[in-house]
């Protein structure tokens, strides 16, 4: 499971619809901002594309309420993204020289007198301040004031069957101002709701597993049932547990003690210590002590029937218990949104960056990158670049539906994962045999036969595309330096002649097939809310996994944080230190026999049993050497050890 931040396993975005402008961020770099007039500076990026002539309806009521934030470019916003690249670069003499966040926003950040200037354009144009902070002047107000602030119209466009309000042009900010301001959002209103709650809801319905299962891969054969592929096949394994996962990856004696970790999501399970404690128990995992978790929140939330909240407690219940299976010793901090939408998603990572909360941050959300707008990379990137100065490092999960053409009818990546300034992480699926021993991982792609009526035959073998690792090439974002030379050329040039950033760096086990078994409290048909387990997968497993593995390897450093990882990753690709993955490990075709309770919980209306084929992703594939499923490969014996030579 992944969630989408704008409506978990929905599929449905509340961003709006803009394409990146090609070639802008080399590195997260904003383009730079061009002259509107001799007085003002136009902000790139804030017009939608869906804002066009045909679809314009005429004028935004001028007495209608916006609400917006003007994002602060601070006072060295290339020296920034100049310095977050030295100390990331083992190649470069100020690798490792971190800042603390004091000394970074002293260097970096806005000042007071940037702060009040902006602050005093945006009252003197009638608009209301909601809010201040290090990154932005938030403010409210009617349309004519908007209008007035940042140089442009809003005009009604329709979008699909939809209107929304948007600006006419790009927004401008004064050229006195002399590039204090980085963006604006919130002019364009698509296709935000209005609906929200203050009370989280209660856990979504059970979900669970029905046998029979493999305790270990290939330790069951489905004997009885169909061939695949020329021979019997194994049941899914029930869930592999963190010993099997520290065995896979080459975990040894490390336990991530002396780390922090954070995890950002929408909302917050109201059951998770209770949770993490019986999960902990109850597979061998060390005994959560005092303080090792804890939760930072937003005062209120929102939108939460909107970003459907109780499906979230899941995701926070997957990334918290396989952080912790894989580094027992970490410490977590879960840093919760007040909803799904960007600002707020924005906001905790900005609370871990400004207090610097942890050094590792794992985060298995995302959305296609037809819907990240210019305004919001910058935003994002920003954020990642201040992290990358304090020794900060962003690991995303690349996304659950492969090239996307399934999805969305396009071949695009997911973002923030396609943020030249995080790690994104994507999904095989793995083969752990008897003894926790490593066997093989191909690329995570799945098709889906089920039996037939007579339970003779696999229905249409090997079946329909059910899900992937996200993966391919970004249409938006330049080739970062470290992905030359490394990344095959047609990968990089598949959307530019220039070269575009390539996603994943480094993956590791997403397939829920062969996934990890995960406890969590949920309601049950009687009403009542209940622990219980069930096997879960996705590049939401991938990210934590891998969060907890750089965890284990910076204690291997001693302690001394990684930061962004990316040059880091690229420097080691090559060696042994990666388990290189391709889709057909063993020489044959793969799958497993997976049996599911049709009502998700009991088999009161009777059992599912279909054949799960790996290995099939959409039009991704894991080939020897670099590739757009699994990245580098996945860490192997050696790769925590690695980071003690640096």
């Amino acid at each position: 499971m992944r969630s989408n931040r704008a409506a978990l396993r929905a599929g449905a975005s509340m961003a709006a619809t803009l394409p990146m402008i090609a070639g802008a961020l080399a590195l997260g770099i904003p383009a730079a901002h061009a002259a509107d007039s001799p007085t003002r500076d136009t902000l790139a990026g804030t017009k939608p594309a869906w804002a066009t002539a045909k679809a314009d309806k005429g004028s935004t009521s001028d007495s209608a309420q916006v609400s917006a934030r003007v994002y602060l470019a601070g006072r060295d916003a290339a020296g920034l993204a100049a310095y977050a690249k030295a100390v990331s670069d083992p190649a470069s003499p100020s690798y490792g020289k971190y800042l603390s966040a004091q000394q970074s926003q002293a260097r970096f950040g806005a000042t007071e007198a940037q702060v009040a200037a902006v602050r005093s354009w945006l009252t003197a144009a009638g608009l209301k301040i909601t809010g201040t902070t290090r990154h932005y002047v938030s403010v409210s107000g009617e349309v004519a004031a908007v209008e007035k602030a940042f140089g442009t119209q809003l005009h009604n466009y329709t979008k699909g069957s939809r209107t929304y309000r948007a600006p006419s042009k790009s927004a401008s900010a004064p050229a006195s101002l002399d590039g204090a301001v980085l963006t604006v959002t919130g002019l364009d209103n698509a296709p935000h709701k209005a609906a929200s709650k203050d009370q989280l809801p209660p856990p979504d319905a059970v979900f669970k597993n029905s046998g029979p299962f493999s305790s270990y891969y290939g330790s069951n054969t489905a004997s009885t049932l169909p061939s695949a592929y020329g021979k019997k096949i194994p049941y899914a394994v029930q869930g592999y547990t963190g010993k099997q996962l520290r065995a896979a990856y080459g975990a040894g004696g490390y336990t991530g003690k002396g780390v922090r970790i954070a995890i950002t999501d929408a909302y917050a399970s109201p059951t998770i210590a209770y949770d993490a404690a019986t999960y902990a128990k109850a597979h061998g995992d060390a005994r959560w002590k005092t303080g090792q978790l804890t939760q930072v929140l937003p005062s209120d939330y929102t939108r939460t029937e909107e970003c459907g909240a109780a499906g979230w407690y899941g995701e926070e219940t997957l990334d918290v218990e396989a952080v912790h299976a894989v580094a027992p010793a970490a410490n977590v901090t879960y840093v919760g949104a007040a909803s799904c939408y960007d600002d707020d998603l924005l906001d905790s990572l900005s609370k871990i960056v400004d207090n610097h909360l942890a050094d590792i941050v794992s985060n298995s959300w995302g959305d296609i990158e037809a819907n990240q707008t210019p305004d919001l990379a910058a935003a994002y990137d920003q954020v990642f670049q201040f992290g990358a100065v304090e020794g900060i490092g962003f690991y995303f999960s690349s996304g659950d539906n492969g090239d996307e053409v399934a999805n969305t009818g396009t071949k695009q990546v997911d973002t923030p994962a396609n943020s030249a300034w995080v790690t994104a992480v994507g999904g095989t699926s793995l083969a752990v045999g008897k003894n926790d021993k490593y066997l093989w991982e191909t690329g995570w792609g799945t098709d889906k036969a089920s039996l037939s009526a007579d339970g003779k035959s696999w229905t249409d073998f090997p079946g329909a595309y059910t899900s992937g690792a996200g993966g391919g090439t970004s249409k938006t974002v330049a080739e970062p330096y470290y992905q030359k030379g490394v990344v095959p050329k047609a990968l990089a040039t598949a959307n530019s002649a220039a070269g575009n950033r390539v996603v994943p760096d480094i993956s590791a086990i997403a397939d829920p097939n062969t996934g990890f078994r995960v406890g969590q409290t949920q309601t049950f048909p009687d009403g009542t809310e209940q622990y219980s387990e069930y096997r879960i997968g996705g590049t939401s497993l991938a990210a934590p996994v891998i969060a907890a593995v750089q965890a284990l390897g910076q204690e291997a450093r001693g302690g001394k944080a990684i930061g962004f990882a990316n040059p880091s990753i690229y420097s080691k690709y090559g060696s042994r230190v990666y388990h290189d993955v391709t889709d057909n490990p063993t020489g044959s075709g793969l799958a497993v026999a997976r049996v599911d309770f049709a009502n998700s919980y009991d088999a009161t209306d009777g059992l599912l049993t279909s054949v799960r084929s790996l290995g099939k992703d959409s039009s991704l594939s894991a080939v020897k050497g670099y590739d757009d499923v699994t990245g580098v490969g996945t860490p192997a014996n050696g790769y925590v050890e690695s980071y003690r030579r640096r």
